[in-house]
């Protein structure tokens, strides 16, 4: 077994090029005023603020007097009232129920490996036991749990995107980690990349499952997500 110990969370990825791209054709598609509430759905007020108004918008909605005033400083119209009506799934890059994308995601939702162990067949995993091998296989530890949107009920019932391909989440999902299960990948190195969602791969329209198995709104997992997330920027 191979280990690595890590106390990173997982990272909410924006994407510059997504973001602009998507904020464009958000506004041309029509409204004026874009949902900046939640902290713009988790993706960031500030950033998304910048790259709807560039793209045309006349204002943006938040939740504070004081997120308006700071956006004012910067020449941004804000409110905190009235109606957004500019599509945030278009401004965003989210999923509809049946995982039909029309803006690339913006947001990419990513953990890392901390560690792999072999399994045989019976052996179980996580609490509960809730998953046993059914075959020999190689299962990895990876950052990201409850507490920071990887909700308990998709355990053993959703993937991950591990270089290129979706792998399953097996077993319940704890606090700050998951497992997964690398089928016949095999040996994984600690520290490679894990996809939750977004992104270009097969994990792109991920939040569409995710709704589906919690009964959660894609708006509510990917705020909680990005809000729990430590954010950072990507092409």
């Amino acid at each position: 077994m191979c280990e690595k110990t890590s106390s990173s969370r997982p990272r909410a990825m924006i994407s510059r090029a997504a973001l602009a791209s998507a904020a464009a054709e958000a506004v041309a598609a029509g409204g004026r005023v874009a949902d900046l509430r939640r902290d713009a759905w988790g993706h960031g007020v500030l950033a998304v603020a910048h790259a709807v108004t560039a793209a045309g918008a006349s204002a943006v909605r938040v939740d504070y007097a004081e997120e308006a005033e700071a956006l004012r400083l910067e020449g941004i119209d804000a409110v905190i009232h009235g109606e957004a009506d500019i599509d945030p799934f278009l401004l965003y890059g989210l999923p509809d129920a049946e995982g039909d994308l029309r803006t690339a995601p913006v947001m990419r939702l990513t953990g890392s490996v901390l560690s792999t162990k072999p399994l045989e067949p019976g052996d179980a995993v996580s609490y509960g036991y809730t998953h046993r091998a059914a075959r020999n296989t190689t299962v990895a530890l990876v950052t990201g749990g409850y507490a920071q949107g990887i909700v308990r009920s998709l355990g053993n019932a959703a993937h991950v995107e591990i270089a290129g391909t979706e792998r399953p989440i097996i077993g319940r999902v704890a606090m700050d980690v998951c497992v997964i299960d690398l089928q016949d990948a095999g040996e994984t190195e600690p520290g490679v990349e894990v996809t939750y969602f977004g992104g270009r791969g097969p994990s792109a329209p991920a939040l569409a499952r995710w709704s589906a198995v919690t009964g959660l709104s894609v708006a509510e997992l990917i705020t909680v997500a990005g809000a729990h997330a430590e954010r950072g920027w990507e092409a």
